[in-house]
């Protein structure tokens, strides 16, 4: 959610205030989607949203004003896997016209309870028991297929396809499982974090419940992962193959993120909520209309360049105090261009009450209210994150420097309301799981 706001916004989370997953985003703030239906286009959302908070028997249908209010015309909204065991939507719906959604939900009810007890480790996670053609993401997909293929209105199109995995469970279909061999999988990192150990880095070992994961174990659980991306991408392309169809690949931007990545048993985590590589590099593919031979930029990108990117293509109104700058001259230029290697001096991170600065060379992670450094990772002679130099006197002026430099700077606009009220949610969660 936190991520999801940015993106929607073209805010940092200090400013917008959500800070994990329990509080949800102003639909009154900032908002791109609503900048470029001004703008004279149709906007349209398929898939997961999650720009307020699941609690409880929720139906996605009685929440379409919301979305309505960020800007979206059109809305069809899912949920993530986990919250489709209990949480209805046109998926649901779907599955029970089939017939299959007592067996889905009794797939991911056994999960998030097995999950909740620490009985279920990721490599022994079961394949999903519902045809791919009927999955979650394979819906997602085949959803915007038709959405293509019909429509009819007299305006350009902005479309957010938002597919809800690869997020847990990697309930990959047994035959995307088969494509790979565990024995073929990276391992990765099999190093667990050091000392100094920061709040959230320690939430993260705990809630992933990976000790005593063999190599072995976690080359499964990346066949699992990668057997799920997978099928989404058999859905993108069939998704590109609507658009040919429709002659409109040749005037159609298509832009490819995500939200997060995936620690997938490195250092011994799962999930993200920590600053490693692994969930904090995600990808970002643009294909201008007509398509190009493709080329790749090492430049330092923020995730909320996204949102000034689209505004850029669609001619819409720039988001008034928003940081986020656009991608697509850099995109025109091509690879010959004068700043195809140049990007942002530093890129930012934040979640759970920490901000984060990454710059070429160095990554350091403070409490965002008291800016007080818990990480710093010098990543040219640590690429793999293992030494925690937070305490080093020799780095004491590089650790002053990004501060100065970046981080001061980023929190200037800290909304110290919204940091409070972060703060008592989550103490508030933690007391009622202590007491359970």
């Amino acid at each position: 959610m936190p991520a999801r706001a940015s993106l929607m916004s073209g805010q940092y989370v200090n400013e917008h205030g959500v800070w994990t997953n329990n509080v949800a985003a102003n639909r009154h703030g900032p908002s791109h989607v609503r900048n470029i239906r001004d703008a004279g286009y149709y906007t349209a959302v398929i898939g997961k949203t999650h720009l307020y908070v699941h609690r409880g028997a929720v139906d996605t249908r009685n929440h379409v004003h919301e979305l309505n209010d960020w800007g979206f015309i059109d809305t069809h909204e899912l949920t993530g896997p986990r919250a489709s065991a209990n949480v209805d939507s046109p998926y649901t719906d779907y599955l029970a016209e089939k017939g299959l959604l007592d067996i889905h939900r009794q797939y991911m009810g056994n999960y998030n309870k097995e999950m909740r007890d620490g009985k279920l480790r990721p490599w022994d996670e079961p394949p999903s028991p519902l045809p791919a053609e009927h999955h979650l993401d394979s819906y997602t997909g085949q959803t915007a297929v038709n959405w293509i293929r019909n429509y009819k209105e007299d305006k350009p199109f902005y479309l957010q396809l938002l597919f809800p995995g690869p997020h847990d469970p990697f309930d990959s279909p047994a035959e995307y499982r088969a494509m790979y061999r565990p024995e073929d999988m990276p391992v990765g990192i099999m190093d667990r974090p050091l000392e100094p150990i920061p709040p959230y880095v320690d939430f993260v070992l705990r809630w992933s419940g990976l000790d005593g994961m063999t190599e072995a174990q976690k080359q499964i659980l990346r066949v699992h992962y990668y057997s799920k991306v997978t099928l989404i991408d058999d859905a993108i392309g069939r998704v590109l193959r609507a658009l040919e169809e429709r002659g409109l690949m040749d005037n159609t931007w298509i832009v490819y993120t995500s939200d997060h990545g995936e620690m997938l048993g490195d250092h011994f985590m799962s999930h993200k909520i920590v600053f490693y590589e692994g969930a904090l590099n995600i990808p970002c593919i643009i294909r201008p209309p007509g398509g190009i031979k493709g080329w790749k930029s090492s430049a330092l990108t923020d995730q909320i360049d996204i949102v000034a990117s689209v505004i850029n293509i669609a001619g819409a109104k720039p988001l008034e105090g928003s940081d986020s700058r656009s991608l697509i001259p850099q995109v025109k230029a091509g690879p010959d261009g004068p700043q195809s290697q140049q990007g942002r001096e530093a890129i930012f991170s934040e979640v759970f009450g920490f901000s984060m600065v990454s710059t070429e060379r160095y990554k350091m992670a403070v409490d965002s209210r008291t800016r007080q450094p818990v990480e710093l990772y010098d990543m040219v002679d640590d690429p793999n994150e293992l030494r925690n130099l937070v305490k080093d006197p020799s780095l004491e002026n590089v650790r002053r420097d990004l501060l100065k430099q970046h981080l001061n700077r980023l929190l200037s606009r800290l909304d110290e309301e919204k940091l409070k009220l972060h703060e008592e949610t989550q103490a508030a969660r933690l007391r009622g799981e202590m007491n359970r």
